[in-house]
């Protein structure tokens, strides 16, 4: 006996229409929807208010006329019962009025010939003096009469009846008048929001097609912007998104332009030698003297150094956005003993350093700094002169800010070099010759903006380059 399939898990039921449609339904589509509700909303509500407001106004006046004539003709001969009999019902069916005298055991007396009046409790509660007067609708023969009653000499109440047909009427023709009215309110504020959602939102499809043309086309063109309000101020908060993405690729592009021409000259030169090298080695070719193997050797460690650190630097400076550093208490001054430390086992020719530096604490990434000024240390002692001195100086200027200076005795900067010198890749036309990538003092001006500071290039006083370096702090 085989055991029994298992049935088949049951698919997910479909999601509720109403959630389907509802994501459908474009923005201008709900704000125009929204726009006739409220707009035809209160064209309702007013319509409303008015119908009910002439509807209690009409009443109150049908009220006191008819009041008005039923006290008059209590205090008249009418009121007599025997007289109301006698009355021609012709004067008052011309009024459309329909009167009675009830005494308080309920008989009633009418206008011969005419219909009575609606009669009930209240009006022999007035004849029985129970009440002051009494107002009320009655229903009669299919037609609506409005009714009051009033006390009348004898211990009797003269109940007067109106029909109110003209009445119902002029309400009925009133409230077609309203609903006509509140149509056309509501058609018209359909089309007011159309209006309103086509003009407000243009700005808001031009984003949306800026954006799909940008995520298409990789075009990062500014759209035009028109006008002061919320969604000028966006547009020109797109645009400046899109200036700053549109730089970013630009110094992108400047760093892979720069960094490819860069490290061609070092790796053909390194290619060349391992070529030879390699020659070298095969059957029936030139032998190679020692000491120029020992030249080509130390060629290629170098040529690798220089590529190690240049790949170190590009890495460096790719990062757009500050690694995720937790800022700490630094103090300064170890920063740069120990970059100092560095900078004289890196030093050649008998360069020495002339060390002036002050307290002063601030937050901050240790190994960054210490970096940025070892870059300035070995800058300045690449430019001094064989025995040169290079000067340090840490200073407080006076405004919560500290000065690094570094200063050299080389042949300085030129004017027209000074604006460049911390850009990526430059190197000045003397520089060209010397070893180095062109990148560490744009370590130094990254690692200063990260820090809230700035670097900047000058003329020292002893002829040379004068690097300085400025960050926030205190003294320690």
């Amino acid at each position: 006996m085989t055991a029994p399939t298992p049935a088949a898990p049951a698919p997910p039921p479909p999601p509720p229409a109403a959630d389907h449609r509802r994501k459908r339904i474009s923005l201008r589509s709900r704000v125009t929807l929204l726009v006739a509700i409220c707009v035809g909303g209160a064209v309702a509500l007013v319509s409303l208010g008015a119908f009910v407001t002439v509807r209690t106004s009409l009443y109150e006046s049908l009220d006191e006329n008819l009041l008005g004539r039923a006290l008059a003709t209590a205090q008249s001969p009418i009121a007599d019962p025997d007289t109301l009999t006698q009355l021609p019902y012709q004067a008052l069916g011309a009024a459309d009025l329909k009167v009675a005298v009830v005494r308080a055991d309920g008989w009633a007396a009418w206008p011969k010939g005419s219909d009575r009046p609606p009669l009930g409790r209240e009006e022999v509660a007035v004849a029985r003096g129970l009440t002051v007067e009494s107002k009320r609708t009655a229903h009669q023969n299919a037609d609506t009469y409005r009714v009051v009653a009033v006390p009348a000499p004898g211990g009797t109440a003269l109940v007067m009846a109106q029909d109110m047909s003209a009445t119902d009427r002029t309400l009925a023709k009133l409230s077609v008048v309203f609903v006509v009215v509140g149509g056309a309110g509501i058609l018209l504020a359909a089309a007011a929001g159309t209006a309103v959602a086509r003009t407000g939102l243009r700005p808001v499809q031009q984003l949306t097609a800026a954006t799909e043309r940008v995520a298409r086309t990789g075009d990062l063109q500014p759209i035009p912007v028109s006008g002061d309000d919320e969604l000028a101020r966006l547009t020109q908060s797109f645009n400046t998104m899109l200036g700053a993405l549109a730089e970013s690729q630009e110094q992108q592009r400047r760093l892979v332009a720069d960094a490819g021409h860069e490290l061609r000259t070092p790796l053909t030169s390194l290619r060349t030698n391992l070529e030879l090298l390699i020659a070298s080695e095969r059957p029936g070719a030139p032998h190679l003297a020692e000491h120029d193997r020992e030249e080509i050797y130390a060629d290629v460690r170098a040529q690798l150094g220089e590529l190690s650190t240049l790949v170190g630097d590009l890495v460096e400076l790719a990062r757009e956005d500050p690694p995720q550093v937790v800022h700490e208490p630094v103090e300064l001054v170890d920063v740069v003993e120990r970059a100092l430390d560095r900078a004289r086992r890196r030093a050649s020719s008998g360069v020495t350093f002339d060390v002036r530096l002050q307290p002063w604490s601030m937050l901050g990434d240790a190994s960054a700094l210490e970096r940025a000024v070892l870059n300035l240390l070995d800058n300045a002692a690449k430019w001094s002169p064989p025995g040169g001195v290079v000067r340090v100086a840490l200073r407080p200027v006076g405004d919560g800010t500290v000065v690094l200076e570094v200063a050299d005795g080389g042949p300085g900067i030129n004017e027209a070099d000074l604006p460049y010198v911390f850009e990526r890749f430059y190197r000045s036309s003397e520089a060209r010759t010397l070893p180095g990538s062109g990148l560490g003092l744009a370590i130094v001006k990254q690692v200063a903006e990260r820090h809230g500071g700035r670097a900047y290039a000058g003329r020292a006083p002893e002829g040379g380059a004068l690097l300085s370096l400025r960050l926030p702090g205190g003294p320690g």
